[in-house]
């Protein structure tokens, strides 16, 4: 478990951040589903551009197992108000800035000294063009994988940490995820 030290600056950290709701749980506690990955392959235009998607990330079994290789779990949300929620553009628009606040929980938790492993909303965006397939990623320390990228069920996630998957209305809810683990490896 976190040491109490380590929480605190991390929740103090927080509240300077438009975050909404989160919730520390054990990595043992993260559902995955190969369904999950097959609506990746069969309804996201992301598919095998990126490190950060399937099939860049490993199959959904290596998924887990490196899921698993962490002690522990942060499910955080942030939310950003749409004029139409069913416009899949607008929506997606928003993505940006909850991107960008994954980034700064992660560096919350790494300045912690804890090693961590971050999924976000969307594919990561580090690169205008990603690398993949033919180079290695050139920006490991910054790229954020996909959440549902690899296998995860947001929400059975949501459900087991107390989260509100759908705020309603016209407000997107996007969801991150890091795992940690004491000491930066």
């Amino acid at each position: 478990m976190i040491d109490e030290s380590a929480k605190k600056k991390i929740e103090d950290g927080l509240a300077a951040l438009p975050v909404v709701q989160y919730a520390w749980l054990d990595a043992s506690e993260i559902s995955f589903s190969e369904r999950v990955r097959e609506i990746c392959r069969s309804e996201c235009p992301r598919y095998g551009t990126s490190w950060a998607c399937p099939p860049g990330v490993g199959s959904v079994e290596e998924c887990r197992a490196r899921c698993s290789s962490y002690e522990g779990a942060f499910v955080f949300t942030t939310v950003a108000e749409v004029q139409d929620i069913e416009n899949m553009e607008e929506t997606l628009s928003t993505r940006r800035g909850h991107e960008e606040i994954t980034g700064e929980i992660r560096g919350i938790f790494r300045d912690c000294g804890l090693d961590t492993l971050a999924l976000s909303g969307d594919s990561c965006a580090c690169c205008s063009t990603c690398a993949y397939p033919d180079g290695p990623c050139r920006h490991p320390d910054r790229m954020i994988p996909c959440i549902e990228g690899y296998g995860i069920v947001v929400p059975l996630l949501a459900e087991k940490a107390g989260i509100v998957f759908d705020n309603g209305g016209n407000l997107v809810t996007w969801f991150g995820l890091l795992l940690w683990n004491k000491g930066l490896g």
